[in-house]
């Protein structure tokens, strides 16, 4: 209060403006659509070397025959997983395992060496978007055709071309859902499921359902996926260091930047103050996902070299030196090494030891398949008959046999048995199974009641050795454990 008796708050009261709420601002940035021009170079050759690998590889898998079976099957129904030769089970799980951490490793270890390399050349959405953007071109012309039919009027053309890019699109997309689901439902039965409308429900749903992302990853999402839905982009920079391959513009020679005439010689550069980019955009236009390389390393950038195939394009026709753009690493551009001295640099201990780890679990991996077994043997105890005494003074234990065949014909197994003095089979001890099939089998073990009384009352390890033929010592014996009862 003031003297008298005034509030002086009061008379000069704080003012708050809330502002209204925009009701048109949007949730996220808007981007302009990118367009990316044709590019030709020796890099484009080889992007579009592994798109046919790739996709050969892909899409041709599922008609290749072998043994009279699906070459590559992954036959969820009957839980077996046929690679070529190989028949795995559920029970193999570690294998897919084991392929998946080799998978991880080849990828940190060609992102330590050369960038993002499987993202600019093998990488499935970018190969997809480079499928759809050649349809695209097919039906619309390339980058200024594009821009220029996007920004006509609709029309009875703009209809055609629009029409028939969606078209082919779609075909496209439901051709690699059906492949997709191929993998795991034979691909000739599918194929005649879908001759004759009898796909099932599940058949249907995921070749729809990949259909429908292939279709919206490669045809509009295209670069959104890489810049904000991969998560490699934003943990590659773990990977990287200044020896790591990557496309870089080389500004000691290309700045200042600026426009000049065709005919100014390369010698005279340097007089005018002119560096050899000549500023023409034709490396933002070519890129994907819509950078400029000249401002430096970004994560958008996905190592496809599209821009150094234009730039050396732009380089030949001015007579000037190629590699302003280029794969080299930072060490190598800030202190002018030559390619060989950068190669030098290559095996470095982040590498080697990228290298290590992954040579010894593929090493791991080969003997762990070279050495399996092509059976294998659970036992279970019979709960319903314990240890009990039978005739001409013996004990008896019963187990029941459960003989996987893992190979691709059928099988005679016979089984035996060691561990306590005396112990043999007392029943039938020979098995056959089909091929890829399970078999089980009663098996009675006996001990004379001497070695009984000898060995004590409890429980005693014994083993079953199987053998696959039809006499002991066949071509490979799998042994398994377990424990023999004698009672009190």
């Amino acid at each position: 209060m003031s003297g008298n008796g005034i509030d002086a708050a009061a008379c000069n009261p704080v003012i708050r403006i809330v502002p209204e709420a925009d009701p048109g601002t949007p949730m996220y940035r808007a981007e302009a659509k990118i367009q990316p021009r044709s590019v030709k170079g020796r890099f484009a050759i080889w992007r579009w070397l592994v798109v046919a690998i790739t996709q050969a590889l892909f899409y041709g898998l599922p008609w290749l025959a072998w043994n009279g079976r699906q070459a590559v099957l992954l036959d969820l129904s009957s839980r077996h997983f046929y690679v070529f030769g190989l028949v795995l089970y559920p029970q193999d799980f570690i294998y897919l395992a084991a392929v998946l951490i080799v998978s991880a490793y080849s990828l940190f270890l060609f992102t330590a060496i050369a960038g993002r390399l499987w993202c600019g050349f093998a990488c499935p959405q970018t190969v997809y978007t480079e499928i759809f953007m050649w349809i695209e071109r097919r039906f619309e012309g390339d980058r200024n055709a594009r821009l220029k039919l996007d920004a006509a009027p609709w029309s009875f053309d703009k209809v055609r071309r629009k029409g028939g890019k969606q078209g082919a699109w779609i075909l496209f997309a439901l051709w690699t859902g059906f492949t997709f689901v191929g993998y795991f439902t034979p691909i000739r039965t599918l194929a005649h499921e879908v001759a004759g409308l009898s796909l099932g429900p599940w058949e249907v749903f995921w070749v729809f359902f990949y259909a429908f992302a292939t279709w919206g990853n490669a045809g509009f999402m295209r670069e959104q996926v890489c810049k904000y839905m991969c998560p490699y982009a934003r943990f590659q920079s773990a990977m990287f260091d200044r020896d790591t391959m990557i496309v870089s513009y080389d500004a000691g020679r290309g700045e200042p930047r600026g426009s000049r005439p065709r005919s100014l010689a390369h010698d005279r550069l340097a007089g005018l103050g002119k560096g050899e980019c000549i500023d023409c955009g034709l490396c933002v236009q070519v890129c994907p996902t819509g950078i400029d390389i000249r401002q430096g390393l970004q994560y958008e950038c996905i190592g496809c070299a599209a821009c150094i195939d234009v730039c050396d394009g732009v380089m030949d026709k001015m007579s000037y030196p190629r590699g302003l753009l280029r794969f080299v690493t930072e060490n190598g551009l800030d202190q002018g090494w030559s390619p060989r001295q950068m190669r030098r640099r290559v095996f470095r201990p982040r590498v080697l030891v990228y290298s290590g780890i992954l040579l010894f679990i593929v090493a791991a991996l080969a003997t762990s398949l070279a050495v399996r077994s092509p059976f294998k043997v659970d036992v279970i105890r019979d709960r319903g008959s314990l240890a009990r005494e039978v005739g001409q003074g013996r004990v008896e234990n019963v187990y029941r046999l459960q003989i996987m065949n893992a190979s691709e014909e059928p099988q005679r197994f016979h089984v035996r048995v060691d561990g306590l003095d005396g112990a043999v089979v007392a029943s039938p001890a020979e098995l056959d199974v089909d091929a890829v099939d399970t078999g089980s089998l009663a098996v009675r073990v006996e001990i004379p009641y001497a070695t009984a009384q000898a060995a004590g009352s409890g429980a005693h390890q014994i083993r079953f050795l199987v053998d696959r033929g039809a006499s002991p010592g066949a071509v490979r014996t799998v042994a398994e454990r377990t424990t023999f009862l004698i009672p009190r």
